[in-house]
């Protein structure tokens, strides 16, 4: 089946009672049951609800997995992946990460005795440098945020399982419709569902994707008990978003493209992020694992002077100054005080989150109107 279909179709039918051709939101706490253990496969909505058991159901579709599970956002699913671990494992990740990842994993896990590395993974010879029995999992993003990296997916899918390593990618920027990590050798795929999932800036969600059963269980086990969950409102939303992602995801990419080819072109543009030139680093790794480069670009000015990025994201019009990304609606963002604040500004610059760097998330409107939008700021 096509992903444009798997996405309209998988994981919902009509409803049985009225015949609905959308899943009803099932607005309750509990179900009635005909007797002790005797019910229609549901007892608490904390522990399975029918409208986001429809959506997990759908996401392990187009992730080409078996078992999904969503949560009540992107960090509880990271949460949960990081309670399958004990005191003493290590953990590989990305110098180049999402600052809720970056935070998360340093100031809730790290005192529970778990132990991170940070490393360069555009040159997979650095994890393994990282690499010894302690290893218990490697976190991938990729392309990473907000710069813009490639990983290697399936380089790094060998290394883990040569030590017995979960693989867990964060999918959240190449969203299934132009990436499946899954296939590559991963274990557990990672979405913010706020982003491209929902699609229209109203929801907050995370989920899971494995295609191995005990894993599923594991995150099911966690899922459950800490209840972390996404609520049968958003699910719905979220589910009626999936069915217009094949089409967004392609405006997203077209209208990005046009846009890094202008911003590479700007005399006062010093560098653009997109993985789409073929000088990007790992570009190639890109072209084979991906199926287009999508709407996410970042972007440094000549000078690297801040007050020149905040003056450029407060003078825009048509992209809205914000957080998250994702959205039908372009949005524009300064990582180094807004999504990458958290982290310290010694380990930012490392990675490349200099006080200029500048993340656009491309939306789907008429691509003529939002480079004027840029042009005027930029000018």
């Amino acid at each position: 089946m096509k992903f444009a279909t798997k996405a309209i179709h998988e994981g919902v039918s009509p409803d049985p009672a009225t015949g609905a051709i959308m899943t009803p939101i099932y607005q309750t706490s509990t179900y009635v049951q005909e007797g002790v253990g005797n019910h229609k496969g549901y007892e608490y909505s904390r522990t399975l609800n029918p409208t986001r058991h429809a959506l997990e159901k759908n996401l392990a579709a187009i992730e080409n997995g078996n078992f999904g599970a969503c949560f009540a956002s992107g960090l509880a699913a990271i949460d949960c992946v990081i309670k399958m671990l004990n005191p003493g494992d290590e953990v590989i990740s990305t110098n180049d990460l999402y600052g809720g990842s970056y935070r998360i994993f340093k100031t809730i896990f790290e005192k529970y005795g778990l132990v991170f590395h940070f490393v360069d993974m555009t040159d997979v010879h650095h994890i393994r440098e990282k690499v010894n029995a302690n290893t218990k999992m490697i976190w991938v993003e990729t392309p990473t945020n907000p710069m813009m990296n490639i990983i290697d997916i399936a380089a790094v899918a060998e290394i883990a399982q040569s030590v017995g390593a979960l693989l867990c990618v964060d999918n959240t920027f190449a969203t299934p419709y132009l990436q499946s990590p899954l296939d590559l050798g991963a274990d557990i795929v990672m979405h913010s569902v706020t982003k491209y999932l929902g699609g229209h800036s109203d929801v907050i969600m995370g989920a899971l994707v494995t295609k191995n059963e005990k894993i599923a269980q594991e995150i099911y086990r966690i899922q459950n008990s800490s209840g972390a969950v996404a609520g049968p409102m958003d699910s719905f939303l979220v589910l009626r978003g999936i069915k217009t992602l094949h089409l967004r995801m392609e405006r997203h990419s077209e209208n990005g493209e046009k846009i890094a080819h202008f911003l590479a072109k700007h005399p006062k543009v010093e560098q653009v992020y997109w993985p789409g030139f073929p000088d990007h680093p790992n570009h190639l790794v890109a072209a084979k694992q991906m199926r287009g480069f999508g709407g996410m670009i970042s972007f440094t000015l000549k000078g690297n002077r801040l007050e020149d990025a905040l003056r450029v994201v407060e003078r825009v019009n048509l992209f809205a100054l914000a957080e998250s990304l994702g959205g039908v609606e372009s949005l524009i963002g300064h990582p180094a005080t807004m999504t990458h604040a958290s982290i310290p500004k010694e380990e930012r610059e490392k990675s490349g989150v200099v006080d200029s760097l500048i993340r656009l998330s491309v939306g789907i409107e008429a691509v003529e109107d939002l480079l004027e939008d840029l042009e005027n700021a930029l000018g």
